[in-house]
């Protein structure tokens, strides 16, 4: 290296560093200092890592003045460069020396990179060539957005979510039964929509004690995460914005907060969101008359909002005038009389009566015929009709006839529903009572405090009634070990050894009940035991769960949960389910249950229930078990019947009135009206409904290929590849899962996703969903897109050179690698991804600027490849740079060319797809007016706005790499 004071150099180890400038020469040590930062390096003449920086001619230089020039000719005096060219701003002939450049000179571009010789390590160009191909696949896949979720698969929940969340704005009613997952729905939805760019700010609105299973179920399953907006929360926010609302993009917050506090829900009113779901939508009461606050708060909300999601497993047959009043939430224009709702439902039978005949292999009779004719006039389906009597290929056509009825008829657009009868893959359960007597010395406390206690009201009396250890505890004291003497405690010690090869998950009402429960196994019996109750945080119950979720040894036999055990954690893996007390409100019986009783479990769901015999408990068990059949079967009635009968029944509970002449009339009473009402409800199903929300074919036909998705080991190869480059600690901890942890020598201080004390991630799928510590990586995963974005967006690995052993070939032949991007900078919701993805574009030339990367496939040449010492490279990309400058103006020639390919081939494929969607939703709209007029118009303004952007797309040079012969 010759070495004059003033010239200009780069550092290949420090590139941030900027441009720097030799300042002193003394022995076989040079000073370079560095303007941009201000610091100085010494480094030895013989081993120094620098560049001399040399610009050629056509490129655009800048001084310290910043002013710019176009390089035209360059001499050299001295040692020091002085280019010759004109300048930009005033197309003057100047010139400027080397001494004067930008001390802030970045080399962006990939040639300058590698003649400047900033030139990558050989694995990160092939990184950054196969990130740019997975990210074009991740962009176009039909799968986006769905395969991301911590969720099993589902056939109906996956139509449902690809169904909905590709809409533009959806205004939709989830309304499956309990069980079948409409939270995990409506969280796919979101995702979708979020990936997308249809939206990216949400509400969510949900009862008060569900903001916690939805903050978890959000940010476990769908990596999405939200912040709780309470009166505390708003307050501080206020500190720092007019409205509090606007300091998050993802807000979830409780129907009572808005219902009670009107400052705060005006200001949520004027905040600007894309999307709003409501769960436990019923909790909307509407009368015509007066309407409840509920209600008008979320009718307020809707009418500014695009999108709006409402959940809720009460069916309409139950309350039908609350269920047109919940669809005329989601679209006030089409549901805006009552009467003729009414009116316009009693023609769905004889819809569902033809989709029925359809789905038969009987013969269509005539009036089947005429009545589809009828219904699908706007289509000529002769032609269908008569291969639906084909007997040898009958199933096509009757499968388009049935999507076309699907598609046109009933709320099958707006509302979906699935029930259990409809759906497979549900256990049994079946039920354990174990009545005990009570002891004395809660009769004696009962009968004190009763006497102290004085007039109740008639639920508080009977709540009192049902938990016997706490009226003890407020006559003996709070230390007051009820624990010792309560049989159910002995009968649980027993249940648990004699089950000791069993996972059991205990539920009872209280977190005191559970910490002193835990306390007596773990000093009695050594039974080990995780406790899950609302005082701990996110992170402990975390662990409680895995410690009760793992098949080891040392793991929890049972887990003891307070009532919040029942809300948002599944253990289906359980099949064991103790109910150690019984609560008043039969909704939360139904959640306690469906912790267990759910989709993927794979035994029937034992149920165990103790009692004190002859007193209010007794009461409660017989009112779920004999009125209600509540345990072995799935409640759909319970609340409407509490709601009938809880007089009554609050009296037989508070006064721990077990005589069967009096409580029996009770029981039979309800016990009736519960078989009318599941009579009523089965009757009322809206078949054509659930064939449309189950998704028919497509549903599992999702599954199929998702699972197939899943099985591919490409991710887990490019994302440990990711991990070794940029020096993520890696530790294998068996069962499919990798524990990541950062390290002092990463390639970049924060890597995406990675927490300060690491993480353990899988990706599988299954391995996953039995432990809900570790993180699902898939193409979805932040993680993984946030490495994707870090390396196209960076120059990592954007120039490089390699060896080729090749004895067939002359020594000191060369190949010049470009890597194109074609790109169309537009809006994310417009999803461009789906037509024209940044597209990496291949160009291979031989030195004569031949182009052969349609022959030679990349990866096979790669392996053919070999690294090269930057040194070594520095020389190689020096001693060719004259050569390679016109190839690169060839290669451009040439990519230009495949650019216009790619914009004619993508704005066609949007064509069709925008014009197949308009002329869809057109034909239906005079058939089925759910179909919005801004629906239509969305595709029409989209397809518009595509058109210009795909018109607009570019080319940039994102990559090079020179390739030299070798033997």
């Amino acid at each position: 290296m010759n070495f004059s004071l003033g010239q200009r150099w780069i550092s290949d180890t420090e590139s941030d560093l900027g441009l720097g400038t030799v300042v002193a020469i003394e022995g076989r040590h040079i000073s370079v200092l560095f303007p941009a930062t201000g610091d100085s390096r010494l480094y030895s003449m013989q081993e120094a890592p620098i560049t001399r920086v040399a610009f050629n001619l056509g490129d655009k230089i800048r001084s310290t003045e910043e002013w710019e020039l176009i390089v035209e000719s360059v001499s050299e005096k001295n040692g020091l460069l002085t280019y010759q060219g004109t300048r930009t701003d005033t197309d003057e002939k100047t010139e400027l020396k080397e001494t004067f450049l930008d001390h802030f000179i970045k080399f962006n571009k990939p040639q300058d990179r590698l003649f400047a010789g900033q030139i990558d390590r050989f694995d990160r160009y092939t990184l950054r060539y196969n990130t740019w191909q997975y990210q074009h696949q991740s962009q176009q896949s039909e799968l986006k957005g769905l395969i991301g979720p911590r969720a099993s698969l589902i056939p109906h929940q996956l139509y449902i979510a690809e169904e909905v969340g590709k809409r533009f704005a959806p205004r939709v009613l989830l309304s499956d039964e309990v069980g079948l997952g409409k939270t995990i729905e409506a969280g796919m939805i979101l995702h979708q929509q979020i990936i997308s760019g249809l939206a990216s700010r949400v509400l969510i609105v949900v009862p008060e004690n569900l903001q916690h299973q939805w903050l978890v179920e959000m940010l476990r399953r769908f990596n999405l995460k939200f912040s709780i907006f309470d009166d505390e929360r708003c307050t501080e926010a206020y500190a720092d914005s007019p409205n509090p609302f606007e300091t998050e993009q993802l807000i979830l917050t409780s129907l009572e907060f808005l219902t009670k506090k009107k400052r705060w829900f005006e200001q949520a009113a004027l905040a600007d969101w894309d999307l709003m779901i409501v769960d436990e939508a019923h909790h909307l009461i509407w009368d015509k008359n007066k309407p409840s606050t509920e209600y008008k708060r979320i009718e307020e909300l809707s009418q500014d909002i695009k999108g709006l999601i409402l959940l809720t497993a009460t069916p309409d047959q139950l309350g039908h005038e609350s269920h047109f009043a919940r669809l005329k939430l989601l679209d006030p224009n089409r549901f805006y009389d009552y009467e003729k709702f009414v009116e316009e439902e009693s023609h769905y039978k004889e819809v569902a009566d033809a989709a029925n005949q359809l789905l038969t292999d009987k013969p269509l009779s005539t009036d089947s015929k005429s009545t589809l004719v009828s219904l699908l006039k706007e289509t000529n389906i002769e032609t269908l009709l008569e291969q639906a009597e084909n007997t040898d290929d009958k199933k096509p056509a009757r499968s388009e006839i049935l999507n076309m009825l699907l598609d046109r008829h009933g709320t099958g657009r707006i509302l979906f529903r699935n029930s259990r009868s409809g759906i497979e893959g549900f256990p049994g359960r079946t039920l354990h009572t174990y009545p005990v007597a009570i002891p004395k010395q809660y009769t004696t406390a009962m009968s004190v405090m009763g006497n102290m206690g004085g007039a109740q009201k008639p639920e508080k009396s009977a709540l009192r009634a049902l938990f016997p250890e706490k009226i003890f505890q407020e006559f003996e004291g709070s230390d007051a070990s009820w624990t010792k003497f309560d049989p159910r405690v002995n009968w649980l010690i027993d249940k648990l050894i004699e089950l000791k090869r069993e996972k059991v998950l205990v539920i009872c009402a209280q977190a005191q009940t559970a910490l002193a429960l835990e306390q007596e196994l773990r000093e009695r019996e050594a039974i080990k035991a995780a406790v899950f109750h609302e005082g701990m945080s996110i992170l402990e119950r975390d662990r409680a769960a895995v410690y009760f979720s793992e098949d080891a040894r040392d793991a929890a036999q049972v887990l003891l949960c307070s009532e919040i055990g029942s809300e948002g954690r599944n253990f289906q893996f359980s099949h064991h389910l103790v109910l150690f007390d019984l609560p008043l409100n039969p909704d939360l019986l139904e959640q306690r249950i469906g912790r267990l009783d759910r989709i993927g479990q794979t035994q029937d769901v034992k149920i165990h229930v103790p009692y004190f015999e002859n007193t209010a408990q007794e009461v409660l068990y017989r009112w779920y078990h004999e009125g209600l059949n509540a345990f072995e079967q799935t409640s759909t009635t319970g609340q409407l019947l509490y709601k009938e009968f809880s007089e009554e029944l609050l009296e037989f509970i508070a006064a721990h009135n077990c005589d069967e002449e009096e409580l029996d009339p009770l029981l039979e009473q309800a016990a009736s009206k519960n078989l009318k009402l599941k009579k009523q409800m089965e009757q009322g199903r809206d078949r054509l409904l659930e064939l449309h929300s189950g998704g028919q074919g497509r549903a599992q036909e999702l599954v199929d290929i998702i699972t197939a998705k899943d099985d591919e080991t490409d991710l887990a190869i490019f994302m440990i590849k990711i991990f070794d480059i940029f020096g993520v600690n890696q530790e294998d901890k068996g069962e499919n899962s990798i524990i990541l942890k950062p390290t002092e020598h990463m390639l970049t201080p924060s890597f995406p996703m990675l927490k300060d004390d690491g993480m353990t991630v899988t990706f599988d799928r299954d391995t996953a969903l039995a432990q809900e510590d570790l993180n699902l990586i898939s193409w979805d995963h932040p993680m993984v897109q946030g490495c994707m974005d870090m390396i196209c967006n960076d120059d990592f690995g954007s120039s490089s050179v390699a060896l080729l052993k090749n004895k067939k070939l002359p020594a000191g032949n060369y190949f010049v690698e470009l890597i194109y991007i074609a790109e169309a900078s537009a809006p994310k919701s417009l999803q461009m991804g789906r037509f024209l993805p940044p597209t990496p574009i291949r160009i291979l030339l031989d030195k004569t600027g031949n182009d052969l990367a349609g022959n030679v496939n990349f990866e096979q040449f790669n392996q053919q490849l070999s690294a090269v010492g930057r040194q070594t490279a520095s020389k190689l990309a020096g001693a060719l740079q004259a050569a390679v400058h016109p190839l690169i103006t060839n290669a451009t020639s040439k990519a230009e060319q495949q650019l216009t390919d790619l914009k004619q081939a993508a704005a066609e494929k949007m064509q069709l797809a925008m014009t197949e969607e308009i002329e869809r939703l057109t034909a239906l709209k005079k058939i089925n007016p759910n179909i919005r007029d801004e629906e239509v118009q969305f595709f029409t303004d989209q397809a518009n706005d595509l058109e210009k952007y795909i018109a607009k797309s570019q080319l940039k040079l994102d990559a090079i790499r020179l390739i030299v012969v070798t033997h």
